[in-house]
């Protein structure tokens, strides 16, 4: 029992006969004993004094208990103590909530009432913390019947309760009807609208706010990065240092996702450099931010440097190296790096898998593919997942065994999304199979599966074919059910700033720069015997028409733009949104050649090396 345990133990004071410690010095070292250890000493003395059934020292002594994370030893106290008022309860209702455990909290309460004992506002402050949404309302509807549902603290704990469980509108009628706010439940709205896509709504609430602490810039930041919006993440961080707010962890985590998304790799050192010289610890989880920032900027380079750096590397962070290599197409690095893991004793996850067998399809290796899929489940008992299954139809289909990823698709023992079929009518696009195209389009139509990528691929294989009526009628229906192409972007870093380009994109301030930079790629092109891939384009045009049509790219838009914008010799980085198409691959091949340059760019299924006119794929994308 708890009362007997501490008797062992030796008192932290001395004592003489006539010097008897007082409460005061008893809840004074009660409130600083920050180790378990500490307290049960202190307890021990408190028991030899006699001052166990002193009502603040025992409830002192349960607070702590419980903030220890000895609840246990908070519970046999509190079952000692005779006739606890509602100061008591709240204290162990509130033990259990931080611990994680609501439905006990919510058993302590009922049992409180039933002892005829009323809630005061900070029970229903501890009650709703981190609790479902089922408790929420039950709770709700007693904060209203004790006449505590207007009180700051319970209102924006059921703020709290409403938005994490997505109930925006409930969250919202209950903010809006307070009559008195708080920073604290600004931020808990301010938290529902950024992270269910509200931004605007958020935006507003973080633009009011009369003072604005870490955790509000924060919420917003992620709120940006997490809904596709990375370029506000970035501009909103600089406002913050212009405010002279010192960003933490989880700020940069936030920020390095961002540039992450944007291909930012100019923001994302900076970045790296401002947290070694302000003192941003990089442990493992902002390394292996790191890692995969680098990564998806195109820099596999630093990406190295940093996990090399990182002491006590977990899976999380070998996976993160293993996906960096295979997404850049250093297959060969990713599968060493793979097995150098095992050898060091590592337990690879669902993701090191994803790394490999992404790895393999990159490269072509579909027997080493097929072994790493089998040993999946055989050798480590990890059951494929969907991603797993879409590298495996990756590799079949870009290997060209379109019947066989076929085959596995309809025999998968979970259903297929639509990126998986998208892949396999992508690789009928690619080898020409109008036949199999046609046949998996009319099943995802006629499965109700089908979505605007279906439409456009089968579109695609038309065109590809010559086929300018099928194409027609594809149109039609898209025209008909409202789908659209989504449309094709490429984005550029210069000077720390972002630019984003359309294809046929004119509104950029230097855009007569861009389009004369275009005239002289065209004049480069056409020296070197260059012919336009025009059999790439969806629309039945003429031949100069199809040639103007690829010349005003996206990504060529944005290569013209690097190239007045940087000094010679600087690599280019451009990331694309689409998967990019064969002109411009072979296009920037050659540019590569003619300006001596090193372009790297990233599109949605990879990333590219061009240099010397050749591109690290080999062709094979």
């Amino acid at each position: 029992m708890i009362s007997t345990m501490p008797l062992t133990l030796s008192s932290p004071t001395v004592t003489t006969a006539t010097s008897l410690p007082s409460v005061d010095k008893f809840i004074f070292l009660i409130d600083n004993s920050n180790s378990i250890t500490r307290l049960l000493q202190t307890h021990a003395a408190v028991f030899r004094h006699g001052y166990h059934h002193h009502s603040i020292i025992n409830f002192k002594l349960q607070r702590s208990y419980a903030a220890l994370a000895r609840l246990n030893y908070s519970v046999a106290l509190f079952q000692q103590t005779q006739m606890p008022n509602v100061f008591f309860w709240t204290n162990i209702i509130h033990g259990h909530s931080q611990s994680g455990l609501n439905d006990q909290a919510l058993l302590y309460y009922t049992h409180m009432l039933k002892q005829g004992v009323e809630p005061n506002c900070f029970t229903f402050s501890a009650l709703l913390k981190d609790c479902p949404l089922g408790h929420g309302k039950l709770l709700h509807g007693q904060a209203i019947k004790f006449g505590f549902d207007f009180d700051l603290y319970v209102r924006t704990g059921l703020i709290d309760v409403y938005a994490r469980a997505g109930d925006v509108c409930s969250a919202q009628q209950l903010f809006v009807t307070m009559p008195k706010r708080s920073l604290v439940s600004l931020t808990a709205m301010m938290t529902c609208y950024a992270k269910h896509g509200k931004l605007d709504e958020a935006r507003m609430l973080f633009d009011e706010m009369r003072e604005r602490d870490l955790v509000c810039w924060n919420v917003m930041i992620d709120g940006y990065t997490q809904h596709g919006m990375p370029n506000q993440a970035l501009l909103l961080f600089r406002k913050m240092l212009r405010e002279r707010i010192k960003p933490n962890e989880v700020t940069v985590l936030s920020l390095l996702s961002a540039c992450g998304q944007l291909g930012a790799l100019e923001s994302g050192k900076w970045l790296h450099t401002y947290m070694e010289s302000n003192g941003i610890q990089i442990n493992v989880h902002v390394g292996t931010a790191l890692i995969d920032m680098y990564c998806k900027c195109g820099s596999v380079e630093n990406a190295r440097l940093v996990f090399d750096s990182i002491q006590d590397k977990d899976v999380v962070a070998w996976n993160s190296m293993i996906v960096g290599y295979a997404m850049h197409g250093f297959s060969q690095d990713a599968l060493e790096l793979f097995n150098e893991m095992l050898e060091i004793g590592y337990f690879p996850s669902d993701i090191s898998f994803i790394g490999v067998l992404s790895a393999c399809a990159y490269a072509g290796l579909v027997d080493e593919g097929k072994e790493f899929f089998s040993s999946m489940k055989l050798e480590y008992g990890i059951e494929p997942k969907i991603e797993h299954y879409g590298c495996m139809v990756n590799l079949l289909s870009r290997a060209g065994h379109l019947e066989e990823a076929y085959e596995l698709i309809k025999n998968m023992k979970i259903d297929p999304d639509p990126v998986l079929w998208g892949t396999l009518l992508g690789a009928c696009r690619l080898h020409n199979n109008a036949t199999l195209g046609e046949e998996i389009a009319e099943y995802l139509v006629r499965h109700d599966l089908a979505n605007s990528g279906t439409y456009i691929l089968l579109s695609n294989i038309y065109a590809a074919a010559g086929n300018w009526e099928g194409v027609a009628k594809v149109r039609g229906v898209m025209k008909e059910s409202g789908i659209q192409k989504e449309p094709g972007c490429s984005s550029i870093e210069v000077s720390n700033k972002v630019h984003e380009f359309l294809a046929g994109d004119k509104k950029h301030p230097k855009s007569k720069e861009i389009y004369k930079m275009l005239e002289e790629i065209n004049g480069w092109l056409k020296a070197q015997g260059y012919t336009p891939h025009t059999d790439i384009v969806l629309h039945d045009l003429g031949e100069r028409q199809k040639e103007q049509s690829l010349q005003v790219h996206s990504e060529k838009l944005a290569m013209a733009f690097g190239l007045i914008s940087t000094k010679p010799g600087t690599t280019i980085t451009i990331v694309k949104n689409l998967r990019v198409c064969s002109d411009c691959h072979a296009v920037t091949k050659l540019i590569s050649k003619i300006t001596g340059r090193k372009i790297i760019m990233r599109d949605r299924n990879r990333f590219h090396h061009f240099v010397n006119g050749s591109c690290s794929c080999g062709d094979y994308w």
